[in-house]
């Protein structure tokens, strides 16, 4: 029978991996990401507003205007 899973093979104690650290520096990437994404879509969104066909700012094409007689 071997050593227990928590010695070493020399019987020093293992270190233990510090899950809290491990998910909070991947908590701060995803955000990281999440604000470069933001930006992103900031930036051509203010890139396409002037005179951008199909923008929302323009009047509906056959919509509520005047019904045909």
């Amino acid at each position: 029978m071997g050593p227990p899973n928590h010695l070493s093979e020399n019987g020093a104690p293992l270190a233990k991996p510090n899950y809290q650290y491990q998910k909070r520096q991947k908590e701060l990437e995803k955000k990281k990401k999440q604000e470069e994404k933001r930006k992103r879509k900031l930036d051509s969104k203010a890139e396409g507003e002037p005179g951008e066909p199909g923008e929302a700012t323009e009047a509906p094409i056959g919509g509520e205007e005047t019904p045909p007689a």
